[in-house]
């Protein structure tokens, strides 16, 4: 169960009591009071015993009325549906399907989307999940944006996750998708925009790389921020020594933010996130 609201006394003792009264055991719990906000957030893991979901549900919702929360109820080991998203660069691809494949991420891949045909992917990760090609143009944007939006209704798709795809999603497209889509990007925005940015921070000097995971947003890589990680790099450290680093810190940063937001540990607070590692 996750949940939030108003701060105010006794939340976290009426929660606690209604799943010790409905038979339940907790497993793990987790809570943060914004002090800037006055915002309440709750994690609970717990054994519901023999009551049903719909009979907890049923129950909390007075609770959440009360409180005027916003909260969830879900199973923890149920699989996500995830549709993925990418461009030429598949690391991230890569390292995602890998994960998954030895269980380590909660996650069923429904389909992979990439305005690249097949043949541009190297690796063979992708074997056995749905590979749509949507090719992709100034003027066929909407139309494409469109169809990616029916892929994912048509797979019940409830996490889209931007593994390095190259393309800036439209406003609306963005909209769609609020706070069920995770981009990936290199920390050095807004210093090295376009282009080969390794090899800009190469010239300038730079000494510390990283990576961002964030939800994707209409302010272009300025959503709510997930998860982040850097490295420290010298200056011995070639342009392609750069890319090389890169990929490994993108990769192990989104999939960080992708197993956060699958085990519903990330909940929003207006342009932040709270998030209850596990």
């Amino acid at each position: 169960m996750t949940l939030s609201c108003a701060d105010r006394p006794g939340i976290t003792a009426r929660v606690t009591g209604f799943l010790f009264e409905h038979g339940g055991n907790v497993l793990e719990a987790q809570q943060f009071n914004d002090r800037t906000s006055d915002a309440f957030f709750m994690r609970i893991e717990f054994d519901p015993g023999e009551a049903s979901r719909e009979r907890l549900r049923e129950g909390f919702a007075k609770i959440a009325s009360d409180h005027a929360m916003e909260w969830k109820l879900a199973l923890r080991d149920r699989p996500r549906r995830v549709l993925l998203m990418v461009s030429k660069f598949d690391h991230c691809l890569a390292d995602l399907l890998y994960r998954w494949r030895i269980g380590e991420l909660p996650m069923d891949p429904v389909a992979i989307v990439s305005n690249h045909p097949r043949e541009a992917i190297t690796h063979t990760m992708i074997d056995g999940v749905p590979f749509h090609h949507l090719p992709l143009t100034r003027d066929t944007k909407a139309e494409q944006e469109a169809q990616v939006r029916a892929i994912a209704e048509q797979t019940d798709a409830e996490l889209v996750v931007l593994a390095r795809y190259m393309q800036v999603l439209s406003d609306d497209q963005a909209r769609h998708f609020a706070g069920r889509c995770i981009n990936i990007h290199h920390s050095f925005l807004p210093g090295s925009k376009g282009a080969k940015p390794y090899h800009q921070a190469h010239a300038r000097g730079v000494k510390m790389i990283g990576a961002t995971a964030h939800y994707v947003t209409a302010d272009l890589d300025e959503g709510p921020i997930i998860h982040q990680d850097v490295e420290a790099i010298s200056h011995a450290d070639t342009p392609d020594e750069l890319v090389r680093k890169g990929r490994e810190i993108e990769s192990r940063v989104l999939a960080e933010a992708v197993r956060l937001h699958l085990e519903d540990r990330v909940l929003l607070n207006g342009q932040r996130t709270v998030v209850f590692r596990g």
